[in-house]
């Protein structure tokens, strides 16, 4: 029988229920000392309310952060840091809603500082005890299960490299198993004894303490489903890894399911609903906000581009969105009206050496045939361009959902119509109006496969927090007017 490991929350619920028992300890003992005296906190209405709204306050960062995330495998420095990082977020959450309420001024910051400090420390002591009780109950053989490896010679190292880089573990590795070939006498791999063909696996498992098996192989190598069956049938948890040995790019795998089927599900990156909703609360805040700033900006710069353009203010294109879903994608204008169709007879003269159309000094960009001193276009369709002010509107795109914030940027249709099946990649999230390659000198990268690499790469290593950073680096890169096309 195999009990099923926590998921989510649930997972860290002794630490979490330490982190509350340490902010009320240091609760008490601070009213204690500020009172100068020994009293019941709790008797007092306002600081009653402040100790129920703290208690809130961290189980709303608790649950919607990852503030535990490898938290047994975090040495003492950077234990300290998650557990003060831990505690200015659930105290910065606990001050604006006083603030909010007007209730702030009311609790005295003296008893205040006193506990944040005497917390910071409390909290930092219980981790670091409860994390050397775990260790040493899961490093010796105590309530840990015995785990056998069948794999083959080519990758049973590396799968054992990876088993026992884990301080901590449930598991413990008793013995490997090779399918293809025979071990030598007293054989090891990584200090774990080696049983090969000579031996027969199911009376070895029959005569040995096994809880569980783990199956490792390589890509291309068949599933032992006899072998799996028997080891079933012998009441053993056996464990397929999902993730094939020796890939250059690794899929996330799941299992879920699709209608009434069981399913197991690979993609480059799988996201939690969290991360999901997460990312889109960001793009809704960021498209309200520019879209307003689109509004201001739409009251000096529509007016230029008319007198030096009649026309449409507003330019609208087919693009290609998440997984080839076309959609109108939005700018403001800043070529002359014709600019598409001169566009083929100035293929020559494309900069990019692949499915992108760039080059120097386009003539199709509005006013660009008056130039400066130096010989450079200085049009109104060359600032707003050189500004990235042309991009704005395509926070409206944003907030109805077609694009993100940060992302891909979309293919124009004759661009997707000429992809490589690798090249498609790019699209399997959603565009943005900004992304990994923006933020790394797009004028200067030429090369279209490098392109696709570095939004591979984006797409791979995705999370939330790269998203803001990739945002602040934008205005950066914005503001000095670098990379602009």
């Amino acid at each position: 029988m195999h009990r099923k490991e926590s998921k989510g929350w649930m997972k860290h619920l002794d630490f979490m229920v330490l982190d509350i028992i340490s902010l009320q300890l240091s609760f008490i003992l601070s009213f204690w000392i500020w009172w100068e005296g020994i009293a019941n906190p709790y008797a007092v209405v306002l600081y009653r309310f402040q100790a129920i709204l703290l208690v809130f306050c961290q189980l709303v960062v608790m649950l919607f952060t990852n503030c535990y995330k490898n938290i047994i495998r975090r040495n003492k420095y950077q234990e300290f840091y998650a557990t003060f990082r831990f505690e200015v977020s659930f105290m910065l959450l606990d001050i604006l809603i006083l603030f909010m309420i007007h209730q702030i001024m009311l609790i005295s910051r003296m008893f205040t500082g006193i506990m944040v400090v005497m917390n910071l420390f409390v909290s930092y002591l219980f981790r670091v005890l409860n994390k050397r009780r775990i260790r040493s109950s899961k490093l010796g053989n105590r309530g840990r299960k015995s785990l056998i490896l069948i794999s083959e010679d080519k990758v049973a190292e590396e799968a054992l490299r990876d088993l026992t880089g884990n301080a901590v573990s449930d598991y413990k590795i008793t013995a490997v198993i090779l399918l293809d070939r025979q071990a030598k006498e007293g054989e090891t791999i990584r200090g774990v004894p080696c049983v090969g063909l000579e031996e027969d696996i199911l009376l070895y498992v029959g005569r040995h303490w096994v809880d569980d098996v783990l199956i490792c192989l390589s890509e291309g190598t068949a599933y032992p489903t006899e072998l799996s069956d028997e080891l079933l049938f012998m009441g053993i948890t056996v464990h397929y890894n999902l993730t094939t040995l020796g890939r250059k790019r690794m899929a996330m795998q799941e299992v879920g399911k699709v209608g009434n089927f069981r399913v197991l599900t690979s993609s480059l990156r799988i996201v939690s609903a969290r991360q999901t909703i997460l990312k889109r609360l960001l793009d809704i805040c960021g498209g309200i906000v520019g879209c307003i700033l689109t509004g201001i900006i739409f009251i000096f710069i529509a007016p230029a581009i008319y007198i030096q353009s009649p026309g449409p203010i507003f330019f609208k294109q087919i693009r290609i969105g998440q997984n080839g879903k076309k959609f109108y994608m939005y700018k403001f204008r800043s070529m002359y009206m014709d600019a598409e169709k001169r566009k083929k007879a100035l293929m020559e003269q494309n900069k990019m050496s692949g499915m992108m159309f760039k080059m120097d000094d386009d003539p199709r960009i509005i006013g660009s045939e008056k130039k400066d001193k130096n010989g450079r276009p200085m049009g109104i369709g060359n600032f707003i361009r050189r500004t990235s002010l042309d991009e704005f509107p395509q926070f409206w795109n944003v907030l109805k959902g077609d694009m993100s914030l940060v992302g891909t940027r979309p293919p124009t249709v004759d661009e997707w119509e000429q992809y490589d099946p690798h090249h498609r990649i790019r699209m399997s999230i959603k565009p943005g109006i900004t992304g990994l390659w923006q933020i790394s000198g797009r004028s200067d990268i030429t090369d279209f496969e490098e392109v696709v690499r570095l939004d591979s790469e984006y797409i791979e290593n995705w999370s939330f927090s790269g998203d803001i950073r990739i945002i602040l680096k934008t205005i950066g890169v914005v503001l000095r007017h670098e990379g602009a096309e």
